[in-house]
């Protein structure tokens, strides 16, 4: 009885405790445990990716919305910035025509009292000649053609 034989008869008693113990079992146990949890790790990076796809798309599709959105939020100021430059050029031509109808009325004004005050001027003129022909400076002839001249030369600056 040689060591070789006690150690064969070692590896018999221990391959039998193993087995008593049923650790091949537990092993295999403790492996498709392990299995299942790697399987169930899969199934769930699997759904997570699955949904993170759809968050992606959802958020593509989202992206996409907005820049329509923007791109009709931008038209719309395009054509309303139109619109107020041409409402700013019809106020300016209209304040411009106001503008100017005001200025001809003040020219017109101007004009009215540049003959009353030249209608006046010939009043005076007419009372001076008249009150040279009542001072006696003139008689007859002479008187006569003072009055009518001095009538004709009112008449011509009344009108």
């Amino acid at each position: 009885m040689d060591a070789t034989f006690w150690a064969l008869i070692a590896l018999i008693i221990f391959l039998g405790i193993l087995a008593y113990v049923k650790v091949p079992a537990k092993m295999a146990e403790g492996l498709d445990a392990r299995a299942d949890k790697i399987k169930s790790d899969l199934d769930e990076a699997r759904r997570l990716r699955e949904e993170a796809q759809e968050l992606l798309a959802d958020y593509q599709r989202k992206r996409k919305e907005a820049e329509k959105e923007a791109g009709e939020i931008l038209t719309a100021a395009k054509r309303e910035a139109a619109n107020l430059e041409k409402d700013a050029e019809v106020k300016a031509a209209e304040f411009v025509a106001r503008r100017t109808a005001l200025a001809e009325q003040k020219i017109e004004q101007a004009q009215a009292q540049a003959i009353a005050e030249v209608r006046a001027s010939a009043v005076d003129i007419a009372v001076a000649a008249a009150g040279n022909i009542l001072q006696g400076k003139a008689s007859g002839a002479t008187a006569d053609k003072l009055i009518s001249d001095g009538i004709a030369e009112v008449k011509a600056r009344l009108n």
